[in-house]
Protein backbone atom coordinates (compact mmCIF):
# COMPACT_ATOMS: atom_id res chain seq x y z
CA UNK A 1 0.00 0.00 0.00
CA UNK A 2 2.77 2.14 0.20
CA UNK A 3 3.02 2.71 -3.31
CA UNK A 4 -0.34 4.23 -3.77
CA UNK A 5 -0.19 7.43 -5.03
CA UNK A 6 -2.99 10.26 -3.34
CA UNK A 7 -4.17 13.32 -4.35
CA UNK A 8 -4.47 16.33 -2.34
CA UNK A 9 -8.34 16.24 -1.90
CA UNK A 10 -7.81 12.80 -0.31
CA UNK A 11 -4.99 14.08 1.88
CA UNK A 12 -7.19 16.74 3.12
CA UNK A 13 -10.54 14.69 3.62
CA UNK A 14 -8.48 12.02 5.67
CA UNK A 15 -6.70 14.48 7.81
CA UNK A 16 -9.97 17.04 7.88
CA UNK A 17 -7.78 19.90 7.14
CA UNK A 18 -8.14 22.04 3.80
CA UNK A 19 -6.92 21.66 0.40
CA UNK A 20 -4.86 24.74 0.81
CA UNK A 21 -3.25 23.57 3.89
CA UNK A 22 -2.33 20.71 2.40
CA UNK A 23 -0.92 21.90 -0.93
CA UNK A 24 1.00 24.73 1.43
CA UNK A 25 2.47 21.67 3.44
CA UNK A 26 4.04 20.58 -0.24
CA UNK A 27 5.71 23.90 -0.98
CA UNK A 28 7.11 23.98 2.26
CA UNK A 29 8.24 20.39 1.52
CA UNK A 30 6.67 19.40 5.20
CA UNK A 31 5.24 16.87 2.63
CA UNK A 32 7.04 16.00 -0.10
CA UNK A 33 4.93 15.00 -3.18
CA UNK A 34 5.23 15.15 -6.78
CA UNK A 35 3.82 18.26 -8.79
CA UNK A 36 2.53 16.95 -12.34
CA UNK A 37 0.67 20.47 -12.95
CA UNK A 38 -1.98 21.49 -14.34
CA UNK A 39 -5.58 19.96 -13.89
CA UNK A 40 -3.58 16.75 -12.17
CA UNK A 41 -1.73 19.07 -9.64
CA UNK A 42 0.20 17.01 -6.35
CA UNK A 43 0.11 13.34 -5.90
CA UNK A 44 2.10 11.98 -2.75
CA UNK A 45 2.91 8.51 -1.74
CA UNK A 46 1.09 6.49 1.02
CA UNK A 47 4.27 6.19 2.85
CA UNK A 48 5.06 9.47 2.64
CA UNK A 49 2.17 10.58 4.43
CA UNK A 50 2.69 8.23 6.47
CA UNK A 51 6.17 9.62 7.55
CA UNK A 52 5.01 12.51 7.48
CA UNK A 53 2.19 12.35 10.17
CA UNK A 54 5.14 10.40 11.95
CA UNK A 55 7.25 13.43 12.25
CA UNK A 56 4.52 16.05 13.13
CA UNK A 57 3.52 13.30 15.81
CA UNK A 58 7.08 13.18 17.27
CA UNK A 59 6.86 16.90 17.17
CA UNK A 60 3.83 17.43 19.00
CA UNK A 61 5.66 15.28 21.47
CA UNK A 62 8.68 17.55 22.15
CA UNK A 63 6.55 20.41 22.74
CA UNK A 64 4.48 18.62 25.51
Amino acid sequence: MGDAMLTVQQIAERLQVHEETVRRWLREGALVGINFGGKSGYRVRQDELEAFLDRRADAGKLAA
